[in-house]
C-alpha cells in the first residue's frame, strides 16, 4: 500500500518524530519486511499524531500482510521443471489481492553456489522461499543464515536434510525409485539382459535416493536384470540422447532404461533411432507435453509423476501458517505418486 499526501507533513516529519530513519519509515508505510512490530507501531503513532495518516489507514497499515513467497527452481531444459515455473508464475499473475505475492526465479542448475547466493538475495524480501535443494554445505550455511533472520524455507522436490528447512514437499523418492524398479521388472518379464539408469546428477538428493530404491528392489525381486551403471545427463536432453546411444550400441542385451531426472525426450529420440522404441522398456518421471507423445506412441511404458499444482499448493499452504508445522511436531507427508501409462493419461487442462 503507497500512502501519499499532498503539503505538510511529510514523511521526513514521520521519521524525526518516531526517531527512525527516513527508510524505515518508507518500509512500514509499504509493508516491506525487516521492521521490528513495536518499530511499526511508533512509526504509524506519530504519523496519525502528525496527521499524515488516518485512523483507518492506519489500521489498514497495522493489520498483518500477506508473507511474500519465492521459488527458486533450477533453470535448463527439463520440462516438468520448466511446467513448474510456469504454473507459479500463473500463481503470481492470477492471485487474489489479499493473497501471498509470489514471484519464481530460475537459477543455475546443479550449482551449490547459485543457490546459496539465491537464497540469500531473496531473503532480503521474501518471508518465504521454497527452493529445489542441493544437499551441499554452501547450501546449508546459506539456509541457515537465512532462517536464523527469519525468513521460512521449504524445499520441493529434492530435499535437504538441515533444520533450517522446514518442510519437503515432494515425493518419497526411494519409494518412486523402487516403484520405477518393481515396473520395469515386471514390463520386461521373463526377459533376461542390461538395465541403465540415467540422471540428472547425484549432487540432487532426488535422483540419489531414487537411485538407492531401484536398485534395491532390482536386486531384491529380479535378480536376472543386470544394472550397467548410471549416466549423469544433467538433465540436457542432447546429453541423455549421446548417453543412451551409447548404452545401447555398448549393451546388445539392453532391455530397460530408468531416467532418473528430467528431458526423456534425448532418451526416447535414441531409442527410435536404434529401433528400440518398442523393444527397451522405458521408466521417467514428470508427465509433461513429451512424456505423453512418448507414452501414447509407445516408446515410454510409464511415467512416475507429482502433480506440479500440489506442490505449488502445499509449499504455499506451509508458508500460510503461522508458525512452521514441525515446530508443533507435525510432518509434511509426502505427495501422493501417479503412475501413467498410456491408458490413464489424464486430459489436457483446456
Amino acid at each position: 500500500m503507497n500512502v501519499v499526501r499532498s503539503g505538510n507533513p511529510s514523511l521526513n516529519d514521520v521519521a524525526a518524530a518516531a526517531r527512525v530513519s527516513l527508510a524505515t519509515v518508507d518500509r512500514v508505510m509499504n509493508r516491506r519486511k525487516g521492521v521490528k512490530a513495536r518499530t511499526v507501531e511508533r512509526v504509524l503513532a506519530a504519523a496519525v499524531d502528525l496527521g499524515y495518516l488516518s485512523e483507518e489507514e492506519r489500521d489498514l497499515l497495522s493489520a498483518p500482510r500477506p508473507a511474500h513467497i519465492a521459488f527458486l527452481l533450477p533453470m535448463g531444459g527439463n520440462p516438468y521443471l520448466k511446467l513448474l515455473g510456469e504454473k507459479v508464475r500463473d500463481v503470481a499473475e492470477t492471485g487474489r489481492r489479499d493473497a501471498s505475492p509470489v514471484r519464481c526465479f530460475f537459477i543455475e542448475s546443479f550449482n551449490a553456489a547459485a543457490i546459496a547466493a539465491a537464497l540469500r538475495l531473496h531473503s532480503k524480501w521474501a518471508d518465504g522461499i521454497a527452493f529445489m535443494a542441493i544437499d551441499h554445505p554452501l547450501v546449508r550455511e546459506a539456509a541457515e543464515e537465512v532462517s536464523a533472520a527469519g525468513t521460512r524455507l521449504v524445499t520441493i522436490v529434492s530435499d535437504m536434510i538441515h533444520p533450517a528447512r522446514e518442510a519437503y514437499v515432494g515425493l518419497d523418492n526411494h519409494a518412486a525409485g523402487r516403484t520405477a524398479a518393481y515396473l520395469l521388472g515386471r514390463f520386461c518379464g521373463s526377459r533376461e539382459g542390461s538395465v541403465a539408469l540415467v540422471a540428472g546428477s547425484r549432487t540432487y538428493r532426488t535422483h540419489s535416493e531414487r537411485e538407492l530404491g531401484f536398485l534395491g528392489l532390482l536386486e531384491e525381486t529380479y535378480p536376472r536384470l543386470r544394472v550397467v551403471g548410471m549416466r549423469e545427463g544433467h538433465d540436457d536432453r542432447n546429453e541423455n540422447y549421446r548417453h543412451t546411444l551409447s548404452l545401447i550400441d555398448q549393451n546388445p542385451d539392453l532391455v530397460g532404461i530408468y531416467n532418473v531426472g528430467g528431458s526423456s525426450d534425448g532418451i526416447a529420440r535414441a531409442l527410435r533411432e536404434r529401433g528400440k522404441g518398442d523393444s527397451v522398456v522405458f521408466i521417467g518421471h514428470g508427465l509433461t507435453a513429451d512424456t505423453r507423445r512418448f507414452l501414447i506412441e509407445g516408446t515410454m511404458d510409464a511415467v512416475i509423476n507429482s502433480d506440479p499444482d500440489q506442490v505449488i499448493a502445499r509449499a504455499l499452504e506451509q508458508f500460510s501458517t503461522s508458525a512452521p508445522m514441525n515446530a508443533a511436531g507435525l510432518a509434511c507427508p509426502p505427495l501422493s505418486m501417479e503412475i501413467i501409462f498410456r491408458e490413464n493419461i489424464p486430459l489436457l487442462a483446456k
